[in-house]
């Protein structure tokens, strides 16, 4: 393990001369150290005279431990005075980060580090910039991120996090260690440079306070003094800049990749690294980037969805909008099939999907068929054996097993004949103690009729109406709440009309054809439904529209 290079106290045969013009903490733990590959030195005199020439303070650490570590930042913070008038730190390296805050790895922190230890082996970069806020606008932090493993590391992820807290007028600089190395070694110590331009040409994000003529060390250097001729920044290259274009605008893997393989040290070489870990670490990209290609209509994905509720995967609504619900249904229907569950499609698990639900529904309406045949012969029979027969015990007995059946029509209005004649034959006394219990209208009053009458010309339908009144309230709920969901869905003049001539090509005799559901449409609803197995209520509700419009209204 090397230890800490205390570079300042080699200056302090400057310090008659000038005051320092600023202080800077140096640590490099990444791999080879890239300032001693820079330098093929390992005391760092090299990669730090230029700035010791300017008169900043120096405080450098190679490969430091933890130890090492906090020893240098207690001796760069001491160095901090009332004449420091600008700060820079530059650390490259191993990260990791939090919920909350970022840390700089010491060389011996292990891959095992959490959150619990991460505080003995590193530098929290909140720390670093509460220090730099100190001296806004002329306050640098360079970070070099180095590829960083974690094992079983708790609360902790690796890397620097993507949204750091930067205060007011500190400048913020990050990319690769040998980019950041580049940019230390050629031209942090050059006077007047213009240092964020000089950072981005060679590959390095900024953020924070970026004005475009900033520099780090705007005064010349004191006469007499040597300062070593800096690299020229290197000028936008044409080719560089066109294929970049090209590359990003397809935002492929491979792209990147042969942009690198071009331009290795290129102006969007660390943008290009950073993009190919960003692809690689998003296993849903390409299935993602697929379905977007197939530019889905609003009405393309509510048909996907109408073909993934026909065989019972849940979307939770038929809007056209790919939410959770939908990506979910997705999933259990790639599962189902043998295909990665991405929760994208692609044109060929469309075309699957659509040919699955198309036989879904005509294996559907054939069992309703079925069904619907055998309710019929069984309707048939009883009619028969009751109201065939014409009387109003056999009518009564009908309707009240079958109310929607085949004769429910007819049933009901040789019922209301029979009785119509009844009433017409009635005594007057009769007609006068049915007109009055009519006129309350309360369960009492038609009992008393039928106290007074119990055969009476007006017997069954005083007791239909007292049934009707006793009608449970859960019933009557249930009755609200599914005109409720039918007014929900919307349903316009149109497509009322196109659910009666379902009904009617159904010979479910739903009445006239005109867009408004009276009481017979409500009884084709219910017979409907009662054959195929859904919720019988009389009232259109999502499951009957999916399976009554399927070839209508939802393609």
């Amino acid at each position: 393990m090397k230890t800490l290079l205390r570079v300042t106290c080699l200056c302090l045969g400057f310090a008659g001369m000038a005051h320092a013009e600023g202080d800077a903490l140096i640590v490099d733990t990444s791999e080879s150290s890239m300032f001693g590959r820079l330098t093929g030195s390992s005391d760092l005199s090299a990669a730090t005279a230029d700035l010791r020439r300017q008169n900043v303070d120096v405080v450098s650490l190679v490969d430091a431990g933890a130890s090492d570590l906090r020893d240098g930042l207690r001796q760069f913070l001491d160095g901090l005075d009332a004449e420091t008038e600008r700060a820079v730190v530059i650390l490259s390296g191993r990260f990791a980060h939090s919920a909350t805050d970022t840390y700089f790895l010491s060389a011996d922190a292990a891959e095992e580090t959490d959150l619990g230890s991460v505080l003995d082996t590193a530098i929290p970069l909140s720390q670093m910039l509460a220090v730099l806020s100190a001296y806004p606008g002329q306050a640098l932090l360079v970070l070099g991120e180095g590829e960083t493993e974690l094992s079983d590391a708790r609360f902790l992820r690796a890397g620097v996090a993507d949204d750091l807290d930067l205060p007011q007028g500190v400048s913020l600089l990050r990319g690769l260690p040998e980019d950041v190395a580049r940019l230390v070694r050629r031209d942090l110590a050059v006077p007047e440079r213009t240092l964020l331009a000089a950072a981005r040409s060679r590959g390095l994000s900024v953020d924070g306070y970026a004005p475009e003529d900033w520099v780090f060390l705007p005064a010349p250097p004191a006469e007499g003094d040597i300062v070593a001729a800096p690299d020229p920044v290197p000028q936008p290259d044409l080719a560089d800049q066109q294929l970049w274009d090209e590359v990003t605008a397809r935002d492929e893997l491979e792209g990147y990749r042969n942009y690198l393989s071009a331009f290795p040290e290129g102006q969007h070489a660390n943008a290009a690294r950073q993009r190919i870990r960003a692809i690689q670490d998003d296993p849903l990209r390409d299935a993602r980037r697929a379905e977007e290609r197939l530019e889905l209509s609003r009405d393309a994905r509510r048909e996907i969805q109408r073909d993934l509720s026909l065989p019972d995967y849940n979307t939770r609504g038929i809007d056209g909008i790919f939410g959770p619900g939908t990506r979910g249904a997705v999933k259990a229907w790639q599962d189902e099939n043998d295909f990665a569950a991405t929760g994208f499609l692609d044109t060929e698990m469309i075309a699957r999907l659509d040919g699955q639900a198309e036989r879904r529904a005509a294996e559907i309406e054939e069992e309703a068929q079925r069904r619907q045949a055998e309710t019929e012969r069984l309707d048939r029979a009883y009619w028969e054996e009751t109201g065939a027969q014409g009387d109003l015990p056999g009518l009564r007995a009908y309707l009240e097993r079958y109310p929607d059946g085949v004769f429910a029509e007819l049933a009901q209005s040789r019922v209301d004949a029979i009785e119509s004649e009844r009433r017409d034959a009635a005594a007057a006394r009769d007609r006068q103690a049915w007109n009055a219990a009519r006129e309350v209208g309360s369960v009492q009053a038609y009992r008393s009729y039928l106290a007074d009458f119990p055969d009476g010309a007006f017997a069954g339908e005083a007791q239909e109406r007292i049934a009707e009144q006793q009608q449970g309230v859960e019933q009557r709920e249930a009755t609200a709440q599914a005109a409720a969901q039918e007014a929900a869905l919307g349903l316009n003049a149109i497509s009322r009309r196109l659910a009666e001539n379902r009904l009617e090509a159904l010979g479910l005799k739903p009445g006239a054809v005109d867009g408004q559901f009276d009481d017979r449409t409500r009884r084709a609803i219910r017979r409907y439904q009662d054959a195929r197995q859904l919720q019988v209520t009389g009232y259109l509700d999502q499951a009957t529209v999916v399976r009554l419009l399927a070839d209508s209204l939802l393609r």
